[in-house]
């Protein structure tokens, strides 16, 4: 019996039992739900986590990164260094040699020529590409030889792994995607859905916003893996139903990203089919602002553009009394229990990389009003700030999850009691989520 488990956000949700690690896809099928669908299998048309974590099935870069933090080769032979040789004295040059005998899964070589297109295609303007910023200062990549990348920048480059490095930035297969460039991008279905990579698995069936279908690449240079024959994920619906479905019904091994209150995770270990794992990550569960002006009154092409500031949000102050105002311990013991801790840290892990910020953990209240009185909104008749004329009106939309509505009613209360009126709105997790949005 394979064992099941249910991620929690920071954790997950097993299903008892043990694993066999032998030959290639000797423990069978691997069945895995998430509560958000995977929307597309290209991660440089998204920035989805959902469908990055799909497409980290199928396609590698040149290297990735360990639950420490560290750098480890995937499709490179090593991580380049100043001491081996592979960043050049000035900083300006980083050189990649690929693994030997590399194939794709459609059993063609994998060479620096499409290195050289991957980049190409994400640094194309017209192609919309979600990772641009992984090529940022990139001056041009070359292959000096088939099996070797050179990467130079437009000046000294302290921290050079970004293009090629990690599930964001994968390698594309040259032949595949060749006539999906520009502004053509977004139109090759068959590309996006199914892409041909160096994974352990490969794509055999995608049905967007719904489930994908993989099978043991067997082109994968690790003659032992994967350990399972075929792998489906299987997305939509919510958080609850997608622990229920490994927890007490058993449908599925795997649950990831089970936010759900700490009393419905007690009752669902008492089936005794699963157990909830927690594995604290980088993953923040945060408030993204938005600081420019969303008025379908401005210009087409204008809207939501920093050309135009958001009338609330672009002030810092109002923002600081919105974060100030939020009592992040409560948020952690309501939603997650031991699944969560509270942090100031859009980067909270690893260790190394994460800063001791706790300034934020403690709720003032007092403060909050304070900075909105400074930024010159004030409370009208009814407690709901003005300005100029115009109420203080903010609208707070979230996923379709229990622990997210849970968290949206509690910071709604705090910033009505600070005078701001909120607006909820919950959103079908494939469309908030969807790589198109």
């Amino acid at each position: 019996m394979k064992l099941r488990s249910a991620l929690l956000g920071a954790a997950a949700v097993m299903a008892m039992g043990q694993v066999a690690h032998a030959d290639r896809g000797s423990d069978g099928d691997l069945k895995l739900t998430f509560p958000q669908a995977v929307s597309i299998m290209n991660p440089y048309l998204s920035n989805g986590t959902k469908d990055i974590y799909g497409s980290s099935l199928t396609l590698e870069g040149l290297a990735g990164i360990d639950e420490q933090g560290n750098l480890i080769p995937k499709l490179g032979a090593e991580i380049p260094t100043p001491e081996n040789g592979g960043i050049s004295a000035d900083m300006t040059t980083i050189t990649w040699k690929l693994l030997p005998d590399l194939k794709w899964s459609d059993g063609s070589p994998v060479t620096a020529d499409d290195a050289v297109f991957t980049a190409a295609y994400c640094m194309d303007p017209a192609g919309g590409c979600a990772q641009l910023s992984k090529f940022d200062g990139v001056k041009s990549v070359e292959a000096v030889d088939p099996s070797t990348i050179k990467i130079t920048f437009t000046g000294p480059k302290p921290y050079p792994y970004t293009a090629f490095v990690g599930a964001l930035a994968p390698l594309l297969q040259k032949a595949q995607f060749a006539k999906c460039t520009g502004a053509a991008a977004p139109t090759c279905t068959d590309a996006n859905s199914m892409p041909i990579g160096t994974g352990p698995f490969k794509v055999t069936a995608f049905t967007v916003n719904d489930t994908v279908a993989f099978e043991a690449n067997p082109n994968y240079r690790d003659a032992a893996k994967p350990a399972f024959a075929t792998a489906v994920i299987k997305g939509g619906g919510d958080a609850e139903s997608s622990a229920r479905a490994v927890m007490e019904t058993g449908e599925f091994d795997y649950a990831w990203n089970t936010q759900i209150p700490p009393d419905s995770q007690k009752s669902m270990e008492a089936a005794g089919k699963g157990v909830f794992v927690v594995a604290f990550g980088t993953l923040v569960e945060r408030l993204e602002m938005n600081t420019t002006d969303p008025s379908a009154d401005l210009p087409e092409g204008e809207r939501s553009t920093s050309a135009h500031p958001h009338p609330i949000l672009s002030d810092i102050k109002v923002r600081q009394a919105l974060s100030m105002a939020i009592d992040r311990s409560i948020l952690v013991d309501v939603g997650y229990g031991n699944g969560g801790k509270p942090t100031c840290n859009v980067i909270p892990a690893p260790d190394a990389w994460a800063s001791d910020n706790t300034g934020c953990i403690a709720q003032d209240l007092e403060g909050a009003k304070k900075l909105l009185d400074e930024a010159g909104w004030v409370p009208g008749a009814d407690g709901i700030r003005e300005k100029d004329g115009k109420k203080l009106h903010i609208l707070y939309q979230s996923t379709v999850n229990p622990v997210r509505q849970d968290f949206q009613a509690l910071i709604k209360d705090w910033w009505t009691s600070i005078g701001v009126d909120v607006e909820l709105k919950a959103i079908d997790p494939s469309v908030f989520f969807g790589g198109d949005a």
